[in-house]
């Protein structure tokens, strides 16, 4: 049985810069709306994971999830919602994302 030496790692799966950006700017508008407080990035071996808070004491809101394996059939991306529900995937993050925009305009007007 062979075993990994010290030097090897596992590839862990990550947003890049422009994902991170567009996924912020969601959740800055969010946040200025008071819908949603904190956030936190899981990055696994498989999969990245933005989840999304009401209260940092609770299960999230939501979650925006990268999954390259996905890429090919329905889309890297996902948003998912908190009983596990998914919202909206597709190939293209900002096309996922406006499932949000739906949100914040109820909550502007409601």
């Amino acid at each position: 049985m062979a075993f990994p030496t010290a030097g090897a790692r596992a590839a862990v799966v990550s947003f890049d810069r422009r994902e991170l950006s567009q996924i912020l700017n969601v959740y800055g508008r969010m946040v200025a709306s008071g819908e949603w407080r904190d956030y936190a990035i899981d990055m696994l071996k498989d999969r990245a994971v933005f989840s999304i808070f009401r209260r940092t004491s609770e299960m999230p809101l939501y979650r925006i999830v990268k999954d390259p394996k996905l890429a090919r059939r329905q889309g890297a991306y996902q948003v998912v919602a908190a009983g596990g529900v998914v919202l909206k995937r597709g190939h293209e993050l900002a096309a996922v994302l406006k499932v949000f925009d739906r949100n914040l305009r109820v909550a502007e007007n409601g």
